[in-house]
């Protein structure tokens, strides 16, 4: 209806700030999108400017609230990009530029972390042995209080990119645990006996509060002043929300930079590589991400000198066998967990062209969701037939046929490809009291668009293409590691 309130999503992601005005039944308004750099100034770093993130974040609220009558928007929900880190002072002011996921500068902080906690440690915070790695919080504190000793003395806040966001918009410190698993339990509390191994940490570390709980309201003075924001959560529990998980039996494939599959699971066995996350806001996630899902086609796209879309176009056209390709141009992440693994073709031969290269990125990178589906199968004590598809990647048909194909179940494309806006617009809505909770929203506002059935016919060769996977990166393994 014209006088139904309006719903703000904004994702602070990997390459871009986006956003989305939606009404309650979850279509999409108006939109935003507008891309920022990552700078990559020393080998593994992987670095953002935090203002970037606010900045865009006021001009998507600009580009979306221009024209609109006051009241008409109901509240704003905000997503990010995790294991994503801004070190803040007393001003407010990045002290630094962002470490963001993809950076491994960390690696030998990590490895000494790891070494000092025990397994059952591990299972009694995270229900699953979960390895600390280059992208973990403690491990950014570490290498910051070790190499950037006045930042760390200046540092008042270590923020996620939404939590900072909030900070700017409305002068709220808060945060939610999801987005700070790591060094969050299964109770959804901070961990002291995981903190203390960095001396100074814990009094970083922003209050933890729900994914509806209040943010505030927008400053007088910046655009969309007074609207009501509300705290949500990382980018995967945002989007996988988005894309309609929220009961037990559901399983979920984003596609974005990279690739994150989720199933929602009431059972839990611990199992390596997986993140198991605790129940919270009713709903028992196991998840997991990728390292270059999307990051691996537009390697390839930007090499041929191609678009992503044309990628797609000539993957639809090769014939014959393709090459096998291990997505791990900068490491690899769940279920592996794998800073030195590289990227790979093999079985190259002089018949093949741009046309095979970009199907074998393709199957490459559904292989690796294929070999995370096995862990989070396993750690939810269940199989999937089906699982709800969203991000950037989705939107092509024939990677969505090759993800099928790969992993030998349908997949059902849902209408709204940004299901992390979607997701954050959802929790904006629950919090203002649209919806009860997040079932009743994902029934509301999510819509499957289209389905893809696996081709039975090809099973015996994906099957194969997989095994060749799994051996390739064993033959590998080490293969990338500096001397």
């Amino acid at each position: 209806m014209a006088n139904d309130p309006l719903l703000i999503g904004i994702d602070v992601g990997t390459t871009s700030v986006k956003a989305g005005l939606f009404d309650v039944q979850g279509r999409l308004v108006n939109s935003f999108a507008q891309s920022y750099p990552t700078h990559r100034r020393e080998a593994a770093h992987a670095e953002q400017d935090a203002d970037d993130w606010f900045n865009l974040a006021l001009l998507a609220l600009q580009h979306l609230t221009h024209g609109l009558t006051p009241g008409a928007v109901a509240g704003v929900g905000i997503t990010s990009q995790v294991n994503t880190h801004v070190f803040v002072g007393e001003n407010r002011e990045p002290l630094m530029p962002a470490i963001i996921w993809q950076d491994g500068r960390c690696a030998a902080e990590a490895a000494k972390l790891d070494a000092r906690i025990l397994d059952e440690d591990r299972l009694r915070w995270w229900g699953a042995p979960l390895p600390i790695d280059a992208s973990h919080l403690l491990a950014r504190m570490a290498w910051v209080r070790a190499h950037k000793p006045e930042v760390w003395q200046a540092t008042r806040w270590v923020m996620a990119p939404k939590d900072y966001v909030i900070y700017r918009l409305t002068g709220q410190v808060i945060a939610d645990p999801m987005s700070n698993f790591g060094v969050a339990d299964q109770n959804l509390h901070y961990i002291p006996d995981l903190l203390r191994h960095v001396e100074g940490a814990a009094a970083l570390l922003p209050p933890l509060a729900g994914f509806m709980a209040s943010a505030g309201r927008i400053k007088a003075g910046m655009e969309g002043a007074g609207l009501p924001v509300f705290n949500g959560t990382m980018d995967a529990w945002a989007g996988m929300i988005g894309a309609g998980a929220v009961r037990n039996g559901d399983a979920v494939y984003l596609s974005g930079t990279s690739e994150v599959g989720g199933i929602v699971s009431s059972r839990k066995v611990p199992t390596p590589g997986v993140i198991a996350f605790p129940r919270c806001e009713g709903i028992t996630i196991h998840a997991g991400p990728t390292q270059s899902g999307g990051a691996s086609v537009l390697w390839l796209a930007q090499l041929l000198d191609k678009s992503p879309i044309e990628l797609s176009e000539l993957a639809g056209r090769s014939e014959g066998h393709a090459p096998i390709f291990l997505p791990h141009l900068q490491g690899e992440r769940a279920p592996l967990w794998d800073i030195h693994a590289r990227g790979s073709f093999s079985g190259l031969d002089a018949s093949m062209g741009a046309p095979e290269l970009a199907r074998a990125v393709f199957e490459g990178v559904a292989c690796s969701v294929r070999l995370l589906l096995e862990s989070l199968e396993q750690s939810a004590d269940m199989r999937v037939e089906n699982l709800k598809h969203a991000g950037g990647g989705a939107k092509s048909d024939t990677w969505c046929q090759i993800r099928a194909d790969v992993l030998g179940r349908r997949i059902d494309r849902v209408e709204t490809s940004d299901s992390g806006l979607l997701g954050a617009a959802m929790l904006a809505a629950i919090g203002s009291g649209l919806y009860r909770d997040i079932a009743a929203a994902a029934d509301a506002m999510v819509v499957v668009e289209r389905s893809f059935e696996p081709d039975r016919s090809k099973m015996k060769h994906y099957d194969q293409v997989f095994d060749r996977y799994v051996d390739l990166y064993g033959r590998l393994k080490g293969f990338g590691m500096e001397a």
